[in-house]
This record gives C-alpha cells, structure tokens and sequence, in this order.
C-alpha cells in the first residue's frame, strides 16, 4: 500500500493540504532532548512532508479548549524512513516536537506505520505541549507491500467524514478509536468500528489487557521449556492455561 493511499483515504479538503517539506533541523529542535535522539532523527529521517493542517476555517470542525489542552489545528505528516529500526522512538520524538496533534504515517519502503498521540500543556511550563499518554501506533502493510486483513474497512473508517465533528478533540479521538479497531481486528479476526467512546474505551483496555497477558505467557513458556522437574513444569503450564483463560474473557471486550 503507497502512502498516498492512506492521504487519499483520509478525504480531505483541498483548502487544509500543505504539502511542504519540514527540515529536519526543526525536529531536532525543538524534539531531541539527547545527542542519541538528534542522531535518530538525523540518520532514520529520509524526508519530513507537512501533508495538511486542519483547521476550523478549512474542515468545518470547531476548536477545542479546556483547562488542559487547546486544539486549534491538527496536523497530517508523512515522514519517510531511511531505516525501520527504532520507529517507535522516532514517532515519539516527532509526536512531541510539534505542537499539535498529529496524524503520523511513517514508510520505510512499502512497510507503512500509522501513530497517533493526544497532547496537553505542560506541569512546568503551562505555554508548552507534551504528549498526554504513550502514542498509539499500528502496521499498515509490510515490507513486501502486501495489503493488509481488513485494509478496505479500516481505510474507509479512517476517512475525515466518518469522524466526529464535535470538535478537533473528538475528531482526533475518532482517528485514535479507528486505530483501536484495527488493532482489536487482529484478535477477533473482523474489522468494526467502535458504535461510542464507552465502547472504545473498553476496546483500549482490553487491548493492553491482552498485551500484559501476552507478555506473561511467553515468559512462563520461557521458564517452562527451561524448568527440569516435571512437577515445576506442569504448575508452569496451570498458570499459562490460567492466563490464555483470562485473555480469552478478555478479548470479549474487543
């Protein structure tokens, strides 16, 4: 799947779109506390392009404001990669290098990354933004460009008019739940949209659920194929069915 695609997707106004190339030098900036970061950014970055902003004037979406975050604009940005390691890192930086939301596609060749991190104002220095939670990211397709399970579904729910209009908050909160549902359809095996925020709410929990019991099995499964009394390893193998049953009942929530 070209990056292209997942801009075309989107559908959006021709008045939002940029499409200017933003210098590296900008992410290492205001993005890269740590000479190893400024090294990232310099050798994994290949080219930075500001797709489009999305405003109120150009979307039809008001602004949002509280007392922890001021939505005016949401960003679209494509970034190209020289190299496919370390991309969570690289997304992260760049997540908190703008200061605005930001709809995040990263290719390395034909593998694609879509990455999504909501922001607010800082403790310490109320005029600055920092990220509000990890950002969320999900694979698109591979290196060999295959399409993925579900790509037709997913990129027609990631389209701008099938999110939210309340406010940029909850468009962009639309965005992430889309993401949830991609991430949910590789456990049950179907693609579909959350019907409310309760829903993609439990959706989010379950996911890291899932995740956290993922973790434990493979290292009790780890410890099992090492363990050498037959009793240690049969009560190894109680805990790891006793896990698979709680991810089980969990995955009822995706």
């Amino acid at each position: 799947m070209a990056a292209e695609r997942i801009v075309d997707a989107l559908d959006l106004p021709s008045g939002s779109r940029v499409d200017q190339r933003v210098p590296k030098k900008l992410l290492v900036e205001n993005g890269a506390p740590t000479a190893a970061d400024r090294k990232l950014i310099q050798d994994g970055i290949e080219e930075i392009t500001w797709v489009a902003a999305l405003k109120p004037a150009s979307i039809g979406v008001p602004e949002y404001l509280d007392e922890q975050r001021a939505y005016l604009e949401l960003a679209v940005l494509l970034v190209d990669l020289r190299e496919a390691g370390k991309v969570s890192r690289l997304a992260e930086l760049i997540h908190r290098a703008i200061p605005y939301p930001v709809l995040l596609i990263l290719a390395h060749g034909e593998a694609l990354m879509l990455s999504l991190a909501h922001i607010r104002w800082g403790q310490k220095e109320v005029d600055k933004t920092v990220l509000d939670g990890e950002p969320r990211m999900a694979r698109l397709s591979g290196e060999q460009g295959r399409e993925f399970e579900y790509e037709g579904d997913f990129l027609q729910a990631l389209s701008l008019r099938s999110q939210p209009r309340a406010d940029l908050y909850a468009l962009y909160q639309g965005w992430l739940d889309t993401l949830t549902a991609l991430q949910a359809a590789a456990v049950t095996g179907r693609f579909a949209k959350s019907e409310n925020t309760e829903q993609a709410s439990a959706r989010r929990a379950a996911l890291h659920r899932c995740r956290e019991i993922d973790g434990e099995v493979a290292r009790l499964r780890l410890a099992a194929a090492k363990e050498k009394q037959m009793a240690r390893q049969v009560a190894v193998n109680m805990e790891i069915q006793a896990l698979l049953a709680q991810r089980e009942r969990a995955a009822t929530n995706l």
